[in-house]
């Protein structure tokens, strides 16, 4: 049993770096979806209902007319979805995304560039996990069952609440780094 014990503690040396590639990988893989339609379609409730957020589109009190499903493509709503802005600003938050992996990424090299990678991935997760308060989407809708409202999230609030995770995950990073600057020479 103490051999395993060890085995185990001597991951904490090989943790930080693979949260570095793994919060990468979940930023550059969602990041990337954002230039595509269905991605782009499916956050506009989040930035449509957001204080911080709504701003970036044209008509976000609409979007509940132009929804898509995921895979839908009805032209009516591709059009109200160019002209609102919905693309644009999600390749834009895309590419915010992925480079804000890519700093956290790159913290395995240098660490203050890995500071800010983990701040601003704190950053963004906070920023998502305020959906769970803006969103309507984030609960089951009140469609007759008895488990609707809050606390019983749908799908879309399932997956706003995983943030938290990342949350720690930039924070543990951002702490790794902090103490790797202090310890660095003059």
């Amino acid at each position: 049993m103490k051999n395993i014990l060890a085995i185990i503690q001597g991951w904490e040396t090989k943790s930080i770096p693979f949260l570095r590639i793994a919060i990468f990988v979940v930023m550059a893989w969602i990041g990337g979806l954002k230039a595509f339609q269905y991605e782009a379609d499916g956050i506009v409730p989040f930035v449509a209902n957001s204080p911080v957020m709504k701003f970036f589109y044209a008509h976000p009190e609409e979007y509940q007319r132009y929804k898509n499903k995921e895979g839908e493509l009805v032209p009516t709503h591709l059009a109200w979805h160019q002209t609102n802005g919905t693309y644009r600003f999600s390749y834009v938050l895309g590419t915010v995304i992925f480079l804000i992996g890519t700093l956290t990424l790159l913290g395995i090299w240098l660490p203050k560039i890995g500071l800010i990678g983990g701040l601003l991935t704190m950053a963004m997760s906070l920023v998502t996990l305020s959906f769970l308060i803006t969103t309507p989407e984030v609960y089951v809708p009140d469609l007759g069952g008895p488990d609707h409202g809050f606390p019983f999230l749908s799908g879309a609030g399932r997956l706003v609440l995983k943030d938290i995770i990342m949350m720690a995950a930039g924070m543990t990073v951002a702490s790794k780094s902090a103490k790797q600057i202090r310890i660095e020479p003059k």
